[in-house]
């Protein structure tokens, strides 16, 4: 009878034994399986897609005066940088960019491109790079402008005159930037957060030229600040 109730306790050990690996199992399954509040590659926050967006909005009536001081403030799931808007540079796009901004356009967008040691481009509403915002401003770029490290400026088709943009835009990441000619309309340059859009660009892509992050990058919100 004693050796019995010993090996019914042997039993019962190793089962509880099972269990308890079982749980541990789940947890650390939990946690690497990339839910939406959990940090991922390159700092930034696991998300998911949002959905495309169908715009069709018309060119907004002149309201940003020259040199008048707006920062565009873009939250994204990598954090959050500020742009100082060139105003006084480029009236007509900056106040087509804010305008867009201010009606949300840009909130839950995506960073749908991202070229190494080049740019991070996002702000189409179709997340393909093909969509637009049903509407096109045209400001040449001021001829002497170079592309460095934390300029933005609106994305365009090679197809588009210089200065042609819709809502797509671009944030120089690298030196390569430097090569490009002054044909996309300035928006102005990075001011605070130049770390975050490192951090973005530094995100994997999917291979080819397309630069298809490997991940959701998210624009949750971009606001206009005055002053």
């Amino acid at each position: 009878m004693e050796e019995q109730s010993f090996d019914r306790r042997l039993v019962i050990l190793a089962v509880f034994a099972l269990v308890a690996a079982a749980i541990v199992a789940a947890i650390l399954i939990g946690r690497n399986s990339g839910g939406t509040n959990t940090a991922s590659v390159a700092g930034c926050k696991q998300v998911e897609a949002p959905q495309p967006k169908q715009v069709s909005l018309k060119a907004p009536k002149q309201t940003v005066k020259p040199g008048e001081k707006l920062t565009a403030v873009v939250k994204t799931s990598c954090g959050t940088f500020d742009i100082a808007l060139s105003t006084k540079l480029a009236p007509k796009t900056t106040n087509s960019f804010a305008y867009l901004a201010r009606q949300g356009l840009y909130n839950d967008l995506t960073f749908h491109r991202i070229l190494k040691e080049f740019v991070i481009q996002g702000g189409d509403p179709l997340g393909t790079g093909a969509g637009g915002p049903g509407y096109t401003v045209v400001e040449k770029p001021p001829a002497h402008l170079a592309y460095s490290p934390g300029t933005v400026a609106m994305a365009k088709s090679s197809s588009q005159p210089p200065g042609a943009s819709g809502s797509q835009f671009f944030v120089v990441t690298g030196s390569k930037g430097a090569g490009l000619p002054p044909e996309y309309a300035l928006v102005g340059k990075v001011s605070k957060g130049l770390e975050v859009v490192a951090r973005i660009g530094e995100v994997p892509v999917s291979t080819g030229e397309a630069g298809t992050p490997k991940q959701t990058i998210l624009i949750e919100k971009m606001t206009i600040e005055k002053g």
